[in-house]
């Protein structure tokens, strides 16, 4: 068996509030409709879709939004360290949570993260030179 695509779900409040977090991250994201369902392609393959919390129970009448612990791990690859510390005052200074300020992680990347709308928390990073 080969995998042929990858896909990430993102489980919202707000498509249109989720959507513009991401743009702020660099994505390059289509306006979303009403439809509780959104998707854009990822640079370099894959896709990133939104579903809403009212879809998901009309799926599951009985699904809940999890609690304890963040809905999803992302991570955006980033040009360079620059861009890392960039994009997180970007996102920061558009209102939005930032869970760990820019660092030179030991493990060779510049590191950040920040949080999206729906409480997820995005990791930034970029290989240091």
């Amino acid at each position: 068996m080969t995998a042929i695509s990858t896909a990430f779900g993102i489980v919202t409040r707000d498509i249109p509030t989720s959507v513009a977090f991401y743009r702020l991250l660099g994505l390059d994201i289509s306006e979303p409709t009403e439809d509780p369902h959104h998707s854009a392609a990822l640079p370099g393959g894959g896709r990133l879709m939104w579903d809403t919390e009212e879809l998901m129970r009309q799926i599951k009448p009985t699904w809940q939004p999890p609690s304890g612990g963040p809905r999803l791990g992302l991570a955006i690859g980033l040009a360079s360290p620059d861009e890392v510390d960039a994009v997180y005052t970007r996102v920061v200074a558009a209102g939005n949570a930032g869970a760990a300020a820019p660092w030179d992680a030991f493990w060779g990347q510049r590191y950040a993260q920040v949080v999206d709308p729906d409480g997820v928390i995005v990791d930034l990073f970029a290989d240091l030179p």
